[in-house]
C-alpha cells in the first residue's frame, strides 16, 4: 500500500517531500563498536527522530532524520569543534558530525550487530545464481530489478548530498535550492550511480513577481552581466571553489565551465556518491518527470529497462566513458518506444500526455513546448497484458529487425519516422525537436547492438528452459547475461547476416575489444 501510495503522487510532490525530509537531516559518522540504542538516546534529547538508518562507507555511517528541523540547531550547539592538533580545521559547521565514545573500553557495547542498509548492488556473477532459481522470465527481471534499483535510504542520501551543497549555495544566495534530476528521481537509478544535481533560482523569480503588484517597483540592485552563461559559469566557479576550500569532505573537485553544459564535478565522501552539479536546466528536469510518469504507469515499464540496461552493459554496448557507444539514456528512450508500439500500447505518446494537460502543466522552455500532464490519475491504464516474457523476446526482435537506414525513434508521436538526417541511429529529443539524443552512436556500435539483440531473440525462442534447469545451465535471462564470446562466435557470424557484410570484420573486432571490459563492469549507469 505504501508503495502504491507513493507512486500516485506527483513528480513535485515526491521532490518537496525529500527535499523536506534532507532538510531535517545530519549524517554522523560512528566507532566501529556502537551501541545504537545510546546513541539514538542521545539524539533524542535534542528532538524526535523520524527515521534513521546505517550504512559503510570508510567505517560506519548513520544518516538521521529529525522530526523539526530546529533539533538540528541544538544538536550543533552541543557539538565541538575537533582539535587543530595536526591541521588546522575550516570553521564552517555543517550537518556532517562525527560521534566518539570517551572511554569506549569502560562502556559496555551491546553484540547486536547493527543493519547495515546496502550502497551497492550485487556483482552480476552472483545476479545470475539468483536468476536461475526464478521459475519465470518475468520473475527474473523483477528479481534484478529489486536488487539494482534503488534503495528507500539510498534515495535519502542523494538527497541529503544536494541539501549539504544548498547549504554552501545559500551563503551567497539565501533563495536557491539544489535538488536531483535525472537517473537520481526518474525511477530509473541503479544502485551506484552518480548523482546530478543543479543549483535552481526559480524561487527568486517568484519573488521578483510578487513584488511588482502594486503602485510603485521596488527591485534589487544585481550584477549585470552580458550572457546567462557567463553567470552560470561564474556561480559555479564560486560554489565549486567553496566546496573546495571549506565543503567537508569534497574531494576532486573539477570545474569544467567550457562545456555545453557548465558543471562541478566532484566526489562525495561522506556519502560515497561521484556528483555533477550544473544550474538549472529546465528541459533535463522535465525529461526527469517525463520518465517518472512513464516509471510510474506500470511496472513491467522499470523491469524491461533495467534489465535491458544490464544485458547492454554486460556486452560492451553501453560504457561509462563517454564515446561512441549507445546511452542508458538513448536505450531508455528505446524501450519507451517499443512500448508504445505494441498492440494495444503499454504506454501513452508524448503528444497523448500532452493533451491530458491542464493549464498548470504547460511548459514553454526557450521556445520549445514541454507540456504534459502531471497528475497520474488522469491517464488511463493500459489494457495491454503482455507478460515480461513475451516483450523482452519482442523487444530484441523488433530492434534486431527495425530498419535503421530509413527510420527514427519519436516518442512524441509513438511512432517510425522517416530519419530527417543520415546518422546511424536518430531518436529525436522528446522535448528539443531538433536534436538527436544519439547522435554519438556510430554505425560499427549500431550494428553491434543489432547483432546482439538478434543473438539474444534467438537465445530465447530455442532454449529449452527445462532441460537447462535440470543441466543446471542459466537460462532465461541469466543465459542474456554472460558475455557471447569465443564459444558462440560461429553462430553469432550466422545471424548478423543481412547487417552489411562490409562492416562484419569490424563488428567482430569490436565484440573482441569489448569481451574483456565487459566481465570487468557489467552494468552501467
Amino acid at each position: 500500500d505504501a508503495e502504491v501510495s507513493t507512486r500516485k503522487k506527483t513528480f513535485a510532490e515526491v521532490q518537496t517531500e525529500r527535499l523536506d525530509q534532507a532538510e531535517r537531516t545530519v549524517l554522523i559518522k560512528c566507532p566501529s563498536k556502537l551501541n545504537e540504542k545510546k546513541l539514538l538516546q542521545y539524539l533524542a534529547s535534542h528532538g524526535s527522530v523520524e527515521s534513521h538508518f546505517f550504512f559503510e562507507n570508510r567505517g560506519i555511517n548513520a544518516l538521521i532524520e529529525f522530526s523539526e528541523k530546529s533539533s538540528i540547531a541544538s544538536l550543533q550547539d552541543a557539538v565541538g569543534i575537533p582539535s587543530a592538533s595536526e591541521h588546522h580545521v575550516v570553521p564552517f559547521k555543517s550537518r556532517l558530525f562525527t560521534f566518539t565514545l570517551k572511554n569506549p573500553v569502560s562502556q559496555h557495547v551491546e553484540e547486536t550487530p547493527l543493519h547495515l542498509s546496502p550502497q551497492c548492488h550485487i556483482p552480476v556473477k552472483d545476479l545470475i545464481g539468483k536468476l536461475c532459481l526464478a521459475d519465470s522470465i518475468s520473475s527474473q527481471m523483477y528479481i534484478l530489478l529489486n536488487e539494482y534499483q534503488l534503495t528507500e535510504e539510498n534515495i535519502k542520501l542523494r538527497f541529503l548530498a544536494c541539501s549539504l551543497v544548498r547549504d554552501f549555495a545559500c551563503a551567497y544566495f539565501p533563495d536557491s535550492t539544489v535538488k536531483p534530476f535525472g537517473s537520481s528521481v526518474n525511477t530509473f537509478g541503479k544502485l551506484g550511480s552518480d548523482v546530478d544535481m543543479f543549483l535552481d533560482f526559480r524561487d527568486t523569480g517568484k519573488h521578483a513577481t510578487k513584488m511588482k503588484k502594486g503602485p510603485f517597483e521596488m527591485e534589487y540592485q544585481m550584477k549585470r552581466l552580458p550572457s546567462e552563461r557567463l553567470a552560470t559559469q561564474r556561480i559555479l566557479s564560486v560554489i565549486g571553489d567553496c566546496l573546495d576550500n571549506f565543503g567537508p569532505g569534497c574531494a576532486n573537485v573539477q570545474k569544467i565551465l567550457n562545456a555545453r553544459c557548465p558543471l562541478v564535478k566532484f566526489s562525495h565522501q561522506p556519502t560515497g556518491f561521484q556528483c555533477d552539479l550544473s544550474v538549472s536546466n529546465s528541459i533535463a528536469i522535465r525529461s526527469s518527470e517525463l520518465l517518472y510518469i512513464y516509471g510510474c504507469l506500470d511496472s513491467r515499464v522499470r523491469a524491461l529497462v533495467f534489465t535491458v540496461r544490464c544485458w547492454a552493459r554486460v556486452h560492451g554496448l553501453t560504457n561509462s566513458a563517454p564515446g561512441s557507444w549507445i546511452t542508458n539514456f538513448s536505450l531508455t528512450m528505446m524501450v519507451m518506444f517499443f512500448l508504445q508500439r505494441r498492440s494495444p500500447p503499454v504506454i501513452p505518446t508524448l503528444d497523448q500526455l500532452k493533451e491530458l494537460a491542464d493549464e498548470k502543466d504547460k511548459h514553454i522552455i526557450g521556445g520549445y513546448d514541454c507540456s504534459f500532464v502531471s497528475d497520474l490519475r488522469k491517464i488511463k491504464p493500459t489494457k495491454n497484458t503482455e507478460t515480461l516474457d513475451v516483450l523482452l523476446g519482442e523487444f530484441f526482435e523488433y530492434f534486431g529487425n527495425f530498419d535503421f537506414r530509413k527510420n527514427s525513434i519519436n516518442l512524441r508521436k509513438g511512432k517510425e519516422v522517416n530519419k530527417p538526417e543520415s546518422s546511424p541511429l536518430y531518436i529525436w529529443n522528446p522535448f528539443e525537436q531538433d536534436l538527436n539524443i544519439s547522435k554519438n552512436v556510430n554505425q560499427p556500435q549500431l550494428e553491434k547492438f543489432i547483432a546482439m539483440a538478434r543473438e539474444s531473440a534467438w537465445i530465447l525462442q530455442k532454449e529449452d528452459k527445462t532441460q537447462q534447469m535440470i543441466n543446471k545451465e542459466p537460462w532465461g535471462l541469466a543465459a542474456l547475461l554472460i558475455p557471447f564470446g569465443k564459444n558462440n562466435s560461429s553462430k553469432m557470424k550466422n545471424r548478423i547476416k543481412g547487417i552489411g557484410s562490409e562492416t562484419i570484420k569490424s563488428l567482430l573486432d569490436s565484440l573482441k575489444l569489448n569481451n574483456a571490459n565487459s566481465q570487468q563492469k557489467a552494468v552501467g549507469k
